[in-house]
């Protein structure tokens, strides 16, 4: 069984028990694996080198932390133990003071707050990979969209979400996406907040009324067979229980960026196992929580560590059915926020699920088992293997032999140059591999700093009030028989932005939030100065 081949493709023969490598003592080509991994500064332990079946403890497979801003793919197919990588990798960064973002779509990562059970299995796997394993739990805060299911509520404002995100999620096309961009545009200048989806749809059915109608004519229009698609979308995507996210207080991102006091970086855990219907709702939201940051971080350059690692869980849900424009966005987002000092892990089943431009800047990748059952199978494994370096190794081979629990890895090195191609079995976490139960998550939840900011929703006024609102005359002031009272001049648009409810709410807001900007970013979403 030697799975030696000088190419990548897939090998013909059948998948092997386990990867392998050279049919020679495993000497000389393991070591030089191995050397490509042995790294001078602060790297995180993924696990052992296997070669020609054989697993090697001395020969340890590595991730520099300098590296983790550069990016990285998570893949593989269900059951491979890609949950427990993302857990493994998130425990060590949190251990070496770097915030990390998880979501939780199947509610089982909530584990990671509290120490693992030792057990046979973990016994077992620590001395084949020279791990030594303690039980640990990691600092966490628990967060949940809107409140819905446990957490703490997470909300955003629809200006703040921004028409190119509420269009993707809405699932509308080009046309209705740049109406929507129209209406968000009217809304600014008018000063006519929008804060949740009433706010919204009362500005949708004024601008088509006969007294809105023409407040948009010079600048294009909103056809009412446009509003009518707007309307119905925005519908059905508040009886998915969608509305409960928009409203305020917004969420400040920022929160994600903080230590524990014994200097860990804390785990933000997002738990959407109870949004699971909806997945393009919560694939939506964690780009906007990307591109707040991306507006908000100030330009680093490369650091020591990275200020914040975020993992992007089913991430091909983010891009089915996404506009051009709209990946251009993601893919300029993600090359750009690097210099920021935040990584980020696309976590999902195949490369194939990651668009070309948006995988060619993911350095690091672990990759885990495939399946190659259908032609679709096959397909999917041959453009997995051209996605990596040539190696020793016949890939096609390695990747459907994997045991649960062992990837093939290849990251960049100190020096950024990609590594050699190993096939490892990884370490276990030392946190509880499960969720922990709803009675200790109801308590993190409630003792947490954070509960108290927000877990009451504000529903000030807004955009609704200001349109259900009955004009306000003023009654003629008298003016002494024989003089001409003067023309007053239409307020200018500053004056009409200043004297606006907006601008006043603005400078009022809460902490070292300076107020938000009426500008919008790639993604159309409003600026904020903190």
């Amino acid at each position: 069984m030697s799975g030696i081949t000088s190419s990548g493709d897939p090998g013909s023969a059948p998948a092997p028990a386990s990867p392998s490598a050279s049919a020679s003592a495993p000497g000389s080509g393991a070591k030089t694996v191995a050397a490509g991994y042995a790294f001078t500064g602060p790297a995180l332990d993924l696990g052992a080198l296997l070669w020609d079946g054989r697993c090697l403890p001395e020969a340890q497979i590595r991730v520099p932390l300098a590296m983790l801003n550069r990016h990285g793919l998570v893949a593989g197919a269900t059951g491979t133990g890609k949950t427990k990588t993302l857990q493994l990798i998130a425990e060590q960064l949190s251990a070496q003071g770097v915030p990390v973002f998880l979501a939780d779509v199947k509610g089982d990562v909530s584990g990671i707050s509290a120490p693992g059970g030792e057990n046979e299995k973990v016994r077992e796997r620590a001395a084949a990979v020279g791990q030594e394993w303690a039980a640990t739990g990691f600092p966490c805060e628990f967060y949940a969209l809107g409140g819905i299911g446990p957490g703490i509520p997470l909300r955003a404002t629809v200006t703040s979400f921004g028409p190119v995100l509420l269009s993707k999620v809405l699932g509308l096309n080009r046309t209705q996406e740049q109406s929507l961009g129209l209406i968000f545009h009217y809304a600014d200048r008018k000063g006519l907040e929008l804060v949740d989806l009433k706010d919204l749809r009362a500005v949708v059915a004024f601008l088509v009324s006969d007294v809105g109608r023409p407040e948009l004519k010079g600048i294009g229009g909103l056809s009412t067979v446009t509003a009518g698609v707007i309307l119905r979308a925005l519908t059905t995507f508040e009886q998915q229980g969608a509305g409960e996210f928009f409203g305020e207080p917004e969420f400040d991102t920022n929160e994600l960026l903080r230590r524990a006091p014994d200097g860990r970086g804390l785990v933000s855990v997002l738990e959407l196992a109870a949004v699971q219907q909806n997945p393009q709702l919560f694939s939506t939201f964690l780009m906007w929580l990307l591109a707040d940051l991306f507006h908000d971080l100030p330009e680093v350059g490369d650091l020591d560590r990275p200020k914040l690692v975020f993992f992007f869980d089913e991430a091909h849900l983010l891009f089915n059915g996404a506009s051009k424009a709209f990946l251009e966005s993601i893919t300029r987002t993600v090359r750009l926020i690097r210099s920021k000092g935040v990584g980020v892990f696309f976590v999902t089943q195949t490369p194939k699920d990651v668009p070309a431009d948006v995988l060619a800047q993911l350095g690091n990748r672990v990759q885990h088992a495939l399946r190659a059952f259908t032609p679709d199978d096959e397909k999917a494994l041959r453009a997995t293997v051209k996605t990596f370096p040539r190696s020793p190794y016949a890939l096609g081979e390695v990747l459907t032999g994997l045991g649960t629990g062992e990837a093939v890895v290849t990251v960049l090195s100190e020096e950024g140059a990609p590594t050699p191609v190993a096939a490892v079995r990884m370490r276990a976490p030392q946190s509880l591999m499960g969720p922990v139960g709803a009675a200790e998550l109801d308590r993190a939840v409630r003792s947490s700093s954070l509960y108290g900011r927000y877990a009451q929703a504000v529903d000030r006024e807004s955009a609704y009030e200001k349109l259900q609102a009955p004009p306000v005359t003023e009654a003629p002031a008298e003016v002494p028989a024989g003089t001409v009272a003067p023309e007053r001049a239409d307020p200018s648009l500053l004056e009409q932005v200043v004297g606006s409810g907006m601008f006043k709410s603005l400078t009022r807001s809460i902490g070292t939030q300076l107020g938000r900007e009426i500008s919008r970013s790639l993604f159309g979403t409003s600026r904020r100065r903190r």
